[in-house]
């Protein structure tokens, strides 16, 4: 049978909504309908098919490309009865998905011609409400005949309600992270109408949203709003592997896994190292689908060193094809007896960098997979061994890239709350004090609907990504932006993932229970104090000088925390920084840094590498013996 299936994504309700669709104002509600949070995969009829690692061989269809689109504005002026299937569209502009609309002059618009040193094919890669509508049309394969058929959005700003030949199929808004619907009870043979209504709220409601702000400037950027992931649809069996989970216990030289589904009693697993078939095994009879799987050889993952196990996991008619690595996170002593951060047991010093990741064109989208890539392996070279995500979730082809290419990932949540008061953020830096964040009004986290939004959205996050090994601490506040019952949020992340460090207040306002005593340092120098408390010490944030590069700025306005006007001037100043005081903290008992930031964005021109990645700022050797003297080389 033949399905002809047509796609209308209307990003466009905001505001009130009518009486059969109030969710976008009850913070209580997350979503409806929608499929658990979970590790991104994709279905292959075989197990051959599987180890191809082909993903047109998998029963997958992008629905990326071209989409009709229409943008109003305001909701008031947004088109009416949309959701209908016999809409006609036929009139509206054209649009790329995915994308921000803002890129392509609609809203806050940014017109711009950017290129890059990378080829640009996405997706590999006051202000009222406004709303947009996306269309598109596409056929579903002859062969997805039966079985199930799961539609997935990788991010939608801010939140969307979808709906199938007019009737309702789920509603998520979780910006950041993907968004499944089970669609196969609403087809109909032949032509089928999808309609999805998206609202992005930037800064006007609690909701986690990151950096973007109506009124953008400095550390603040332009809103993003619409599908800014990829979207594609997926034929699975009717009994499916929902997600798998994998943590390595390194000391019995064995995997632990774990498959979820409805029915996951049967499943059979297949591991392989470079190509060659190692261990094998299957889940307990009990049908609770966890299982242990002994390997003869450890091949331990390392920025270094990044091993990867690849592993085929089959329940029934459905295959799975995934990949796990052999690592472990802790806090320990070194052999000068300081707190210290381990990697596989062994002391290991995180030399980390700030990535907002931010593009001149695209905003959160990037412009290629290419583009992804280049920023990770830049920072290799220039001896860095980890990055910090900052306030963002990247696509799953990010945290893929930096497992197999070696790259430590420190990772923020998304922050939210009310107004950033500047009061309490800066409170620390003038008294010292660090207040409490029970005083959810002093932390504008006084609204329980929208705390209880936060901790839900944070279990998604975990879930999302637990399976990449190259994330290894999770950072739920940062700077004390909507930070709220840090105690408690660290005891919901530690049961969610025991296995990895946490952060609880990257910064200051620290409440004294995370694994490691953070700070930020700008504007003075920088002088290593141990922990009270006998925690590991990192400094998660400092540097941001700036050089501004002609031809390669966002505007005339340039932010930073330090201006220089030439390269040779930022080199020094950037020399004299690291052997004056990160080298000699290292010395006395740093375990981490993270100079700020990978690369320009927007005001802020306080990168190693222009906004449009033109441009390295710094020289490639000075950075790496930087490197080698911090790692005691």
């Amino acid at each position: 049978m033949t399905r002809n299936l047509i796609l209308i994504l209307c990003c466009c309700l905001c505001g009130r909504l009518p009486a059969r669709n109030p969710d976008w104002e009850n913070q209580l509600v997350n979503a409806r309908c929608r499929l658990d949070a979970r590790a991104t995969s994709y279905s292959y009829p075989s197990a051959e098919d599987a180890l191809s690692a082909d993903r047109s061989r998998a029963r997958f269809l992008s629905l990326d490309g071209v989409w009709r689109f229409h943008f109003a504005d305001d909701v008031s002026r947004a088109p009416q009865g949309f959701e209908a299937p016999e809409y006609d569209v036929s009139a509206w502009d054209r649009i790329e998905v995915p994308s921000c609309w803002e890129t392509s002059g609609y809203g806050y618009a940014i017109y711009t011609n950017i290129i890059y040193p990378y080829p640009n094919t996405p997706p590999y890669i006051r202000r009222d409400n406004p709303a947009g509508c996306y269309v598109r049309t596409f056929e579903v394969p002859r062969a997805w005949n039966g079985d199930r058929v799961i539609l997935h959005f990788g991010g939608v700003y801010s939140a969307c309600s979808v709906w199938v030949n007019g009737r309702f199929a789920g509603y998520s808004e979780d910006s950041a992270l993907p968004a499944e619907f089970d669609v196969t009870e609403l087809l109909r043979e032949g032509e089928n109408t999808l309609t999805v209504a998206v609202r992005d709220d930037t800064d006007t409601v609690p909701l986690a949203r990151g950096k973007q702000k109506t009124k953008r400037g400095g550390i603040w950027y332009t809103p993003q709003s619409g599908i800014w992931q990829t979207v594609w649809a997926e034929l699975v069996p009717e009994r499916y592997i929902g997600s798998l989970l994998f943590t390595p216990e390194l000391p019995e030289g064995r995997i632990r896994w774990q498959v979820f589904s409805a029915a996951p009693q049967g499943a059979k697993v297949s591991v392989c190292y470079q190509g060659e078939p190692v261990a094998e095994g299957g889940t307990d009879a009990d049908g609770c689908g966890s299982a242990v799987i002994a390997l003869e050889q450890l091949h331990l993952w390392t920025p270094e060193t990044p091993e990867l196990y690849d592993v085929t996991v089959t329940l029934g008619d459905d295959t799975v094809k995934s990949y796990f690595a052999m690592r472990t996170i802790g806090t320990g002593q070194d052999a000068a007896g300081h707190p210290c951060l381990l990697l596989n047991g062994q002391p290991y010093f995180h030399h980390g960098v700030l990535d907002q990741g931010y593009w001149p064109d695209g905003l959160y989208t990037a412009p290629s997979d290419e583009a992804l890539i280049y920023d990770i392996q830049l920072m290799k070279r220039l001896g860095f061994n980890m990055l910090r995500k900052h306030i963002k979730i990247e696509p799953m082809r990010w945290y893929y890239h930096c497992d197999r290419l070696g790259m430590l990932v420190w990772q923020d949540m998304p922050s939210g709350g009310g107004r950033y008061n500047l009061l309490t953020i800066s409170a620390p830096l003038i008294t010292g004090i660090h207040l409490k964040d029970s005083h959810y009004r002093l932390f504008a986290r006084t609204d329980p609907d929208g705390r209880d939004s936060f901790r839900q959205e944070l279990e998604e996050m975990i879930r999302q990504l637990q399976n990449c090994p190259c994330i290894v601490l999770w950072v739920p506040f940062n700077e004390g932006w909507g930070q709220f019952d840090a105690k408690q949020i660290t005891r919901l992340v530690r049961k969610l993932d025991p296995t990895r460090l946490i952060d609880h207040a990257s910064g200051w306002h620290d409440q004294g229970v995370s694994d490691v005593r953070s700070l930020h340092v700008y504007f003075k120098p920088y002088r290593f104090r141990p922990d009270k408390k006998g925690r590991a010490v990192v400094l998660s944030e400092f540097g941001g000088y700036n050089l501004p590069v002609a031809g390669h700025t966002w505007n005339e306005k340039n932010f930073g925390y330090k201006g220089y006007q030439t390269p040779e001037a930022l080199g020094e100043a950037v020399r004299k920084l690291y052997e004056t005081q990160i080298i000699p903290a290292r010395k006395a008992g740093l375990a981490a840094d993270v100079y700020t930031q990978l690369s320009d964005v927007e005001d802020e021109v306080n990168g190693f590498v222009t906004y449009d990645r033109r441009v390295e700022k710094l020289p490639e050797a000075l950075m790496q013996a930087i490197a080698r003297e911090l790692k005691g080389e």
